[in-house]
């Protein structure tokens, strides 16, 4: 069996990463971070083991094996940072090659990744080890910590495109939506993150689908912050969700839901506002008679105004998308109504019941229009800047001619 890396080694490794940056050394906690990282990706395989021997007795054991490898799946070579954890990770590793009798755990160390990119790869050494079994069988578990490290190893595991598929062909999906409606606050969070990585894969959405996860993602984005990561998250969700009929269902159906929706494209960061868009315009281009109302009544107007001049240039074209479609017609005016915002706009408030939503909807109106004014101006004097020659460029008659000619 080998002996362990000895803190010789680790000297060396220190001293040849310190070395191929001379000009910029790297801070003393860097190069450590650095060496560690190289020595403990060969701890991958002995660390899955752990998980897959251990039994209810071992919870701390385990715990401390998924901690291990959930660093060594986060962790890359540009961190800066070297936490305890880490640490502790050497202490395992070395704690496994001293105790064990096996003599298998020569081969992994002697197994070595290359400096470069360690922790996306390790993200796929981990699954191909064989952590996914007793991983997810922790999802399970009646232990919340165990459980919680489990779902938060997924979040960091399904960030690989690579590990997706294997992830949801796994089982995972299902348990992650239980943990989304019955698991602790933080373990809600890492699971509809892990969720939304899955979604991008085509064959895990269909089977997010069968799980009826919106309740569970609408109730989560209720109490969440409107401008948090997990409220982008569970937009991102939504947004897919929204494009079968059972998912539009679920989401009108569930008290609040398309409230939420509308929070979030008024409070959300920009990537959460065009997600939220994105899935409002989607029911109404699915069914604008069906979904028209509902959406209209939870007041989305002045959320749809502000965007359409401050939002990403997909959330401006969405948000005067769905506001053409909400109004009384669908299909353009005639040349004597042109088809501006500004009568699309006037058309639905007019159509709003209620004195407070009308007015509030009129006022946003006023200032969507006084903030577009001034953006074009803006535009037009930097125009003008730049396209207006000075006097020493051009004789003074070829300026006077050039501006009348504006």
């Amino acid at each position: 069996m080998n002996s362990p890396p000895s803190s010789s080694s680790s000297s060396a490794l220190t001293h040849s990463s310190s070395s191929s940056n001379a000009d910029t050394p790297p801070s003393p906690s860097a190069a450590v971070c650095r060496a560690l990282l190289r020595q403990l990706a060969d701890a991958v395989k002995p660390l899955v083991w752990m998980l897959r021997v251990g039994d209810d007795d071992s919870a701390e054991l385990n715990e401390s094996a998924l901690l291990a490898l959930l660093n060594l799946a986060v962790k890359d070579e540009k961190s800066n940072l070297v936490d305890s954890v880490l640490i502790g990770l050497l202490f395992f590793y070395t704690l496994i090659m001293l105790e064990t009798n096996s003599n298998s755990f020569g081969v992994f160390a002697n197994e070595r990744h290359a400096s470069d990119g360690v922790g996306v790869r390790n993200k796929i050494s981990i699954v191909e080890a064989g952590a996914l079994e007793p991983i997810i069988s922790f999802l399970q578990s009646q232990n919340s910590i165990l459980q919680e490290y489990a779902t938060a190893s997924l979040l960091t595991l399904s960030a690989s495109t690579i590990n997706k598929p294997v992830i949801g062909a796994c089982g995972a999906i299902p348990l992650l939506v239980e943990i989304l409606r019955n698991g602790n606050a933080q373990a809600k969070v890492d699971s509809v993150k892990a969720l939304s990585n899955l979604s991008t894969h085509s064959d895990n959405l269909d089977i997010i689908l069968k799980t009826n996860p919106i309740p569970a993602i609408a109730s989560l984005l209720k109490t969440c912050k409107k401008s948090s990561k997990t409220a982008e998250k569970c937009c991102a969700l939504i947004e897919s969700l929204a494009g079968f009929d059972e998912g539009r269902i679920a989401l009108t159906s569930e008290e609040g839901g398309i409230l939420a929706v509308i929070e979030v494209l008024e409070n959300g960061c920009l990537q959460s506002r065009e997600h939220a868009v994105g899935a409002l315009l989607t029911l109404c281009q699915s069914d604008r008679c069906k979904y028209r109302e509902p959406i209209l009544r939870e007041g989305v107007i002045p959320g749809l105004l502000e965007l359409t001049v401050q939002g990403t240039p997909k959330s401006q074209s969405k948000a005067q998308t769905l506001l053409r479609l909400l109004r009384d017609t669908p299909y353009p005016r005639s040349e004597f109504q042109p088809d501006t915002l500004e009568n699309i706009v006037c058309n639905i408030i007019s159509q709003i019941d209620g004195d407070e939503q009308s007015g509030k909807a009129k006022k946003m109106l006023a200032e969507m229009v006084q903030v577009s004014m001034e953006q074009s101006l803006r535009h037009l004097q930097q125009r003008a800047l730049v396209c207006t020659p000075t006097p020493k460029d051009l004789p003074i008659s070829s300026c006077t001619s050039e501006v009348s000619s504006k």
